[in-house]
């Protein structure tokens, strides 16, 4: 495996613990951008390393595919990103990630109450929400979901 060659897939396949299968999807949704060998064999860059391991850590977090490709569009192509260009798009994630961490507190600390999932089995639910109004601002457990109960 010569550097400036680039990397194989299958190379790239044992270093980052990706099938070969997930490597070639990633590539089909634009997440990578292998080039040709004269041979007509994928090389990879050493940058897609870090892109890829990136992409796996992104999703443990939840983010979807066109998330993190959006993120990864503001990567340089060709060279490894430096220092700066990690912090700058993980602003791009730093308010979705409050967000969740809000939502998640929030469920943690409301768990043995009302939530506003309009069940109506509980005497503290006809409190918070009588006739089930929370099913008025659409699906789920409304209050949880950033609703305010009106009373």
């Amino acid at each position: 495996m010569v550097v400036k060659d680039g990397l194989s897939i299958g190379a790239l396949a044992a270093r980052t613990g990706l099938a070969v299968s997930a490597i070639r999807y990633y590539e089909a949704q634009g997440l990578i951008s292998p080039w040709r060998n004269s041979g007509g064999q994928r090389r990879f860059e050493r940058a897609d390393l870090r892109r890829l391991s990136f992409v796996m850590i992104a999703q443990q977090f939840g983010f979807t595919l066109p998330q993190i490709k959006e993120q990864l569009e503001q990567l340089p192509h060709g060279c490894a990103p430096t220092k700066s260009d990690w912090v700058r798009i993980s602003h791009g994630f730093r308010a979705e990630l409050d967000t969740r961490i809000a939502t998640l507190t929030k469920l943690r600390d409301n768990l043995d109450g009302c939530i506003g999932c309009g069940c109506l089995s509980l005497d503290v639910c006809a409190l918070y929400n009588p006739k089930d109004r929370a099913a008025q601002n659409g699906t789920g457990p409304r209050y949880l979901m950033g609703d305010s109960p009106e009373r």
